[in-house]
């Protein structure tokens, strides 16, 4: 069983930026393909990035691309999320998410074999 940990949310102004982690306990991520989703209130969760298992490929909405990083350091058994020019409408928890099929460009969240709890990102005015 793995076990997915965020970190690294917080209060930003728009404009800013943060980068959020995700440690695992009880398996090597570099089997998987990792994730990010959030989800605001009274939306769905959506789909944010996804990275190849050796990081050699990425894949982002329209929403956040060219804004977002998705990177990934298997030795250390972590993903990063690098998220600059914040907007108000990225104000959402953040979930990392671990998947053991073929990599596809839009995950769906019922595909992924793995959920973090969360990490809340809010960006302010």
């Amino acid at each position: 069983q793995v076990e997915l940990v965020e970190s690294g949310g917080g209060l930003v102004q728009a404009g800013g930026s943060l980068r959020l982690s995700c440690g695992a306990s009880g398996g090597t991520l570099g089997a998987y393909v990792m994730n990010w989703f959030r989800q605001a209130p009274g939306k769905e969760r959506e789909f944010v990035a996804t990275i190849s298992r050796n990081g050699g490929g990425t894949s982002y909405p329209d929403s956040v691309k060219g804004r977002f990083t998705i990177s990934r350091d298997n030795a250390k058994n972590t993903v990063y999320l690098q998220m600059n020019s914040l907007k108000l409408e990225d104000t959402a928890v953040y979930y990392c998410a671990a998947y053991n099929g073929l990599p596809v460009a839009i995950p769906r969240p019922r595909l992924m074999n793995y959920w973090g709890k969360g990490t809340l990102v809010t960006v302010s005015a």
